[in-house]
């Protein structure tokens, strides 16, 4: 008796793990679709106003007796309906500002997405609107990280006001990209420099010598190939490499000099980083100000939308974005 019992405890508990299994893969499988039904690529536009009164709100709810809180809110209320009027009877239109923000990584991978936002705004924006990129990039790839500054230089030939917010970091392609701005502002501590050029690579040569491999390169041009990892380097490679570095510098320096051009490159274009104030005092950015008090000192006379792009996911990556969103939401 003991052992049947044992038996069919066992045949639930596999048929229990089978069924959860396969509700599992429906639950994904189902959010997966939801997200193909979604859309393809496209534009997310947040109302950050709003996100900010939300905010507010909350914090003046939890704050304030409850009779207190319904008077501001009442009298909040009756001020937004005025502004509301007065902006309907003005033939102006309220200032708008767009936020995007750019999380950089070693090839610039958001160029796709940073490409996209900006063509839309140069297809909607009007007189005086503005933009603000929150950038936080450490530098990279140089063709990857011009191309984001080439998108960039697409706002201000259409006249577009450019700002770009340091609260960390834009250091070597990073502030190629931020230089573009008609103003940078840095947090104190943000790091903010490296103007440089970098290459390094590893060589086994000897090691494959030693264990008796031989390793062949064939080329066609005396510098189709300057270094190599496995093969025998020579001087003659390495000052190729050397003059490539240099000219690449040159032309980041030149670059650099056309947007800023009263900065002293002799003294900031040394491969070296300074944190905000530093940075300041060299005139490597304009103002000492983090991204959120500079959002916050317009938010009542302007309005601030986030502008990202999302793009179009194949079944792999959505089945294993849902995946890693389940996770989450099972971890809080």
């Amino acid at each position: 008796m003991t052992a049947a019992l044992i038996d069919y405890v066992l045949f639930l508990a596999k048929t229990l793990t089978l069924l959860l299994g396969i509700g599992l893969l429906v639950v994904l499988a189902v959010r997966a679709r939801k997200s193909d039904q979604a859309g393809g690529d496209h534009l997310e536009v947040t109302h950050l106003n709003d996100h900010y009164r939300d905010l507010a709100h909350q914090l003046r709810q939890a704050s304030r007796p409850e009779k207190a809180y319904q008077r501001s809110l009442k009298a909040e209320r009756k001020a937004d309906k005025a502004r509301e009027k007065a902006q309907e009877k003005s033939s102006e239109d309220r200032a708008r500002l767009f936020v995007i923000d750019f999380q950089g990584d070693i090839k610039a991978t958001e160029s796709a997405a940073l490409r996209e936002i900006v063509s839309a705004l140069l297809l909607e924006a009007q007189a005086g609107d503005q933009v603000l990129l929150r950038l936080e990039n450490a530098g990279g790839l140089v063709t990857e990280h011009g191309l984001a500054a080439s998108q960039l230089t697409r706002l201000r030939a259409k006249g577009i006001r450019l700002t770009v917010a340091v609260d960390k970091v834009a250091a070597s392609g990073g502030y190629l990209m931020a230089v573009v701005a008609d103003q940078i502002i840095a947090a104190p501590f943000a790091v903010v420099g490296s103007i440089g050029v970098v290459a390094q690579l590893p060589n086994f040569h000897r090691v494959l010598e030693r264990h008796g491999v031989d390793f062949e390169l064939h080329t066609a041009g005396d510098y189709k190939r300057t270094l190599t990892l496995f093969g025998e380097n020579t001087d003659a490679g390495r000052e190729k490499l050397r003059q490539q570095l240099e000219e690449t510098h040159g032309l980041f320096k030149d670059f650099i000099h056309e947007y800023r051009p009263g900065l002293d490159l002799a003294r900031v274009a040394t491969g070296e980083y300074w944190h905000g104030t530093q940075a300041l005092a060299l005139g490597l950015i304009d103002a000492i100000q983090t991204s959120d008090d500079f959002l916050l000192a317009l938010v009542e006379q302007t309005d601030l939308y986030r502008v990202s792009y999302a793009a179009h996911k194949r079944p792999l990556e959505r089945l294993l974005a849902a995946m890693t969103q389940a996770a989450r939401q099972r971890l809080r």
